[in-house]
Order: structure tokens, then sequence, then C-alpha cells
């Protein structure tokens, strides 16, 4: 047995020696400087490290934090807590205590510890499991929009071109910035890539960083150790970037997120690996990364507000969404799959009900539409959504007999008016097929064709 000359000013007893060689625990001993004078067999054979390769070594150096150094500064003992020893690379339990000398000086420090690796792998994973379980139940509480690009409302040309490259870009692991104004439905699109990559199996974890507080954000993203802070969960928590490994984190309202937290997450992006909040251990990460804004972060970068740094490590695939008010012929088609989505019945729509959507501009965009259609589905009394259906901002200022379109008094082009909807509505109610439309309609196909072209109505396509 190899052990430090100074052991026996420590220790005093042979039979102390003998027992500590035959305990199964892994034993350190060091003086008051921090000297490593002795390990016991099991360390050894544990850890594959001969005692000549530790003895004699300053344990500041090795490990700082060890607990055979705090026992030593503060004089007194450490029972059953986890510690990660750094250079061991495991996780550790044990009891440590200072060794005092006839005179009750400290004179060193000595922890009994064992490797606790797989055990706290075990419970790590079944309290992932358990945080992720109550993550998927709080997603399925919500009402989400189609998460597949099968089903992705696209008339418009504009989004045509987005979605086209959110196509290409989603059987990568390229990093995406979706940008757009709020309701565009950008998380929608960051699923729909989610749902084509190779990550399908794994889940996407969102973060709102707007709606964290920033003392918050920090732990919520990276997780924390247990004692990290005042009120910490016992046992710590894991962050939504563990809970995302193998699979994508979407960090929505990227814009909002503190200049001090953008640079913590700068570096977790480039080295693909964190440290919980209070932790010393480092954790790999295996991630695809959408982010989302609907600021201008361009602007934001020349206020100094927001990292350029950080920006392009973010803005590698950038995909910019139109706002409603320039996806007109989206409005009824998102309009019939809310209705759907809430009915298995079919709800009519009157014409005048659609005119009114097709004209607004929708600040709020497609969540303000969705909520629109919702409140109409509630309130309506028969199986069709009239105007007096709508919230009343949206309604005209008069609806009565006779005033079926209260923005013009002139009989010919209120006829005209009707004549537009009706024909519109008939499309679409037949898919886009105009033989049906025709018969539907009971009028000849010249002059079907004459009133498309009159009133420049939006033909959807022969299916």
């Amino acid at each position: 047995m190899q052990i430090a000359d100074s052991y026996s000013e420590v220790m005093g007893q042979d039979t102390l020696i003998e027992i500590l060689e035959n305990v199964q625990d892994a034993v350190l001993i060091i003086d008051a400087k921090g000297t490593i004078i002795y390990i016991n067999k099991a360390y050894t054979e544990q850890f594959g490290i001969l005692p000549e390769k530790l003895l004699g070594k300053d344990l500041n150096k090795i490990e700082p934090d060890a607990f055979a150094m705090q026992a030593v500064r503060t004089g007194k003992p450490i029972f059953n807590k986890v510690s990660y020893v750094k250079s061991l690379n495991i996780d550790t339990i044990g009891i440590t205590f200072p060794l005092f000398d006839v005179n009750h000086e400290i004179v060193g420090g000595c922890t009994l510890f064992e490797n606790v690796t797989k055990l706290l792998r075990v419970a790590q994973e079944l309290e992932k499991t358990q945080e992720m379980t109550a993550y998927l139940q709080e997603q399925l509480n919500q009402k989400q929009l189609p998460s597949s690009f099968d089903s992705y409302i696209c008339n418009n040309a504009g989004m045509k071109e987005v979605i086209q490259l959110a196509l290409k870009v989603a059987k990568t692991d390229s990093t995406v910035l979706i940008r757009g104004e709020s309701g565009v439905g950008k998380e929608v699109l960051a699923k729909c890539i989610h749902a084509e990559s190779k990550r399908l199996d794994s889940p996407m974890i969102k973060v709102n960083c707007a709606s964290i507080p920033e003392t918050l954000l920090e732990s919520e993203l990276f997780g924390y150790e247990e004692g990290a802070f005042t009120g910490a969960k016992k046992g710590g928590k894991i962050g939504k970037f563990e809970l995302a490994h193998k699979g994508t984190i979407f960090l929505d309202e990227i814009g909002d997120m503190s200049f001090n937290m953008q640079a913590k997450l700068l570096r977790v992006l480039q080295e693909r690996e964190m440290e919980r909040v209070g932790g010393t251990k480092t954790i790999e990460l295996d991630i695809r990364v959408i982010a989302a804004t609907n600021r201008d972060l361009e602007q934001m970068i020349e206020a100094g507000t927001f990292r350029s740094d950080l920006y392009y490590r973010l803005n590698v695939v950038p995909l910019l969404i139109p706002p409603l008010r320039e996806r007109h012929e989206d409005i009824m088609p998102l309009t019939r799959l809310f209705l759907d989505n809430l009915s298995d019945e079919e709800i009519g729509i009157r014409p005048n009900v659609k005119k009114i959507l097709r004209s607004y501009e929708w600040p709020g965009n497609i969540r303000e539409l969705q909520n629109v259609i919702e409140h109409a589905y509630i309130v309506r009394n028969g199986r069709n959504i009239e105007v007096s259906d709508l919230p009343k901002y949206l309604r005209p200022a008069y609806i009565g007999a006779g005033s079926y379109y209260n923005e013009t008094t002139n009989l010919k082009a209120a006829v005209e008016l009707l004549e537009r909807d009706m024909i519109q509505e008939t499309l679409e109610r037949c898919q886009g097929n105009k033989s049906r439309a025709i018969k539907e309609l009971g009028i000849s196909r010249k002059a079907f064709y004459e009133k498309i072209a009159k009133y420049n109505l939006y033909e959807k396509e022969t299916k």
C-alpha cells in the first residue's frame, strides 16, 4: 500500500488504515493545506488511478469545490450530498468530515464516497420523462392549427414561396429564424418544419422568451441544481434545453430576450453544451434551433439592444411570413378550417359575412381571425354564421332588411356586389370545380366566365 509520509501524523493508528483499505467506498484524505495524502484500494479499483498519480497533489487545483476542501475550510461535516467530480466525470454521494488533532485544530479532511452516476442518470431520465409528460399535456390542452405542411393553408403566392423554402430547410439541421407580425402563425410553421425533420420522433420544446421574467428565464432554459437560489426545488430542475435534447427547441419572441441572456444563449448555441444554474457539470446538447420574432432585429442591433453575433448565429435561414392582409385568398379557407375544427356539422357562412371577413385588414392576423370565428360559432343561433354573430367591431353600422350591403344605396351596385359574392361562395363550396358551380348557379358557361372576368374573382384550382 502506498500512502503519503505524513499520513501517520493525521491518522495515527494502523488499524484504521486496514479498515479503510477494506471498505467498498472510495476514500480520499487531505491535509490542512489540501494536499492529497491517502487514497484507498477501492478508489484505485473504481477509477483506475494509481496512488502515485494523486498522492502529494493539491486538491485545490484538481477539485477546488470538493467536499473535502469545504470540510477543511468550515470544520463541519457534510452528509449524503450528491457532488459532481469534474476531474473524474462522475456523480458521487457519501460523507465528508474534517480531521482534528488532540488540540482540536483542523489537520485535514476525509471523504468516503461511491459512484452514483448510473443511478443519478436513471433518476434524471425519470424526471425528464415526468417533465416531458407535463409539457406535452400542456401543449395538448392548447388549441393548435395543423402542424403538417400537407394541411397548411396556403393559396397566396408569397406564402407558397415561404413554404417551399421551409420544406427544403426542414430536412436539414440548419438554424431557422421565422419572422412576421404577431399572430401570423410563426409557431405553426415551426411545428411543420419539425414534423418534416429527421428529429420528428423527438419533441419540439417551445420557450416564449417574452412571457418569462428575465430573472427566471435562465433557469427555465438551462435548469438549475438544488440550492442554486432561494426557492429552488429540491433535487433541482431540468431546463428546456435538456428536454429538447435530440429534438428541436423553439425560441419564440427571441427579440424580447435581455442583452445579458443573449450572451448566455449565444455560448450555448456555439458550444452546443451548457451547465445548469448553480451547477458545474457540463451537459452536451444535440438540438435543432428554430427562433421567431416580430421585432425589427436589424434596428435593434443599431440601437445596441440585440447582439449582432447572436443575430448571425440565428439568421442562417430566414423565413418571413406575410401578414393576413396580404393573403386575402387564404382568409376563407382558414375560416373554413377553424369552423371544421369547432364542429363536426357543416356550418354555413352568409355571403355578407364573407364580404366583411375579406375586406377587413386583420391587424391581429390569423390569431384574430381564429378568435372571431370562434366567437361567431359560439353566439350563432342557427347553422349559419350571420353578420350579427360577428364581434361588434366588425359589424356594419346598420343591419336590416334591404341593407344587405350598407356601403351603397345604388340598386345596380348592390346587385353586383351580391352577384359577385354568390359566385365566389359557390366556387369555394364546389372546391373550384367550375362545371359544378355553373350548374348550381343556373347560368350559362359564357355568362359565368364573363362575370369571373368582370369581378376579377379568385379561382381555386380544379381538383
